[in-house]
């Protein structure tokens, strides 16, 4: 499974592509940041979020794309420009035709360094270990987005098990209830 992980921002948009295996197996194919002025128009600054991400997955190919879920943070300003970046990525991983995911920074802390408290030092140095890598991914953007991507590759499976699992209970609910409307008509 190849992953887009996206670390959402206006001023660094982290973006990192990550080849997953069997098992644990997890290799970095490429990483970067989008950056953009805090001067700038907003819808400018959103247009360039969306081409580098459009640019990624057409460069790379990834099967999902897994995105930093927004949390809630004190600093109003920086959650919206946060979601409105997450929704840009979104959209275009959406025309590209692949589907979204989505991660708390807590599920990714606790994928990559075992703990969901993690700082994100820990988090940079875990991710150069997993990947192999010579050093840590700067900034710290760059290394989220890879840990997105790590999170997703040993999550995803067995997410999509879930679902299945889930979407199988809902069918098999829904034809024993049928079955039982059909047993009290007969009683009457």
């Amino acid at each position: 499974m190849r992953v887009l992980g996206v670390d959402p921002g206006l001023t660094r948009c982290g973006i990192g592509v990550v080849d997953g295996g069997g098992g644990r197996e997890v290799r970095c194919v490429w990483y970067g940041v989008v950056r953009t002025p805090a001067d700038q128009d907003l819808s400018r600054r959103l247009l360039t979020v969306a081409d580098a991400v459009q640019e990624a997955i057409a460069t790379h190919r990834p099967d999902v794309v897994a995105v930093e879920r927004v949390f809630s943070q004190t600093n109003v300003q920086t959650v919206m420009g946060t979601a409105q970046a997450s929704g840009v990525v979104a959209l275009a991983a959406a025309r590209a035709g692949l589907d979204v995911v989505f991660h708390t920074p807590s599920e990714v802390k606790a994928a990559v360094t075992g703990s969901g408290r993690a700082g994100k030092e820990q988090v940079a140095t875990m991710v150069a270990k997993l990947l192999k890598l010579s050093e840590k991914p700067r900034p710290a953007d760059a290394a989220d987005a890879l840990g997105l991507a790590i999170c997703h590759c040993w999550r995803g499976p067995m997410m999509a098990r879930m679902a299945e699992a889930n979407a199988r209970a809902k069918e098999l609910a829904k034809a024993h209830r049928a079955r039982l409307a059909e047993a009290a008509k007969a009683r009457r």
